[in-house]
């Protein structure tokens, strides 16, 4: 693999980073709820979920979802009511703390253990990220190269450029959280965030296999 190559991977890459998906959602509704808490286990989440999706994509398992509609629908279905799931929990929290206003935070701070596996999970049961890669990561590889080499470099680079990207928003929405620290402001963060990952399972389910 050229430098020119790994470069334009890392550009690429970074594009399709910085668009908000249900993984960036999570990482901001996370950050916002659990303020009093280090964002790593979330981070380290994302990470998780982006190695096995990639790594999965690169063994075949993206093939079979982009071959099998049965696959792909019980994948969907999964990372879709997951996604509900999250958003209906946040949206509960909210509105108990709107009746009893006893924590500090928009929902009860996390164990990191919790969070770390709520990132993987929503980043991995995601079918339109194993299939990106299926579609993205073959074009920076060369025939003329090891396969095994190329695929490790570019899961390696894609996966510390997606928990830097975490980093970044979980890093933003606690700068904007300071300012969100009246209880109403609590309660609006986490309707908006369940609100959001509600519309985002809804998109997942909405998905249709091609």
């Amino acid at each position: 693999m050229t430098l020119h190559t790994w470069l334009a991977f890392v550009a690429a890459t970074m594009v399709v980073l910085i668009i908000p998906g249900p993984t960036v959602l999570l990482v901001i509704g996370d950050a916002l709820a659990n303020r009093s808490r280090s964002a790593w286990g979330t981070v380290f989440g994302v990470g998780a979920g982006d190695t096995l999706a990639m790594a999965l994509s690169l063994a075949g398992a993206g093939a079979l979802l982009q071959a099998s509609a049965a696959a792909f629908t019980f994948v969907k279905t999964l990372g879709g009511l997951y996604l509900i799931f999250l958003g209906i929990r946040s949206i509960l929290n909210a509105r108990r703390n709107e009746e009893t206003v006893a924590e500090s935070n928009g929902e009860p701070s996390a164990h990191t253990v919790t969070r770390f596996g709520k990132a993987c999970a929503v980043t991995l049961l995601n079918p339109k990220s194993i299939l990106f890669f299926v579609a993205f990561v073959p074009q920076f590889i060369s025939t003329r190269d090891s396969f095994l080499q190329q695929s490790v470099i570019l899961l390696v680079t894609f996966v510390v450029l997606a928990m830097l990207n975490a980093t970044a928003y979980a890093a933003l929405a606690r700068r904007i959280g300071s300012k969100l620290l009246t209880p109403r402001g609590r309660r609006r963060v986490g309707y908006a965030t369940g609100g959001t990952l509600i519309t985002a399972g809804a998109l997942t389910l909405a998905v249709k296999h091609r």
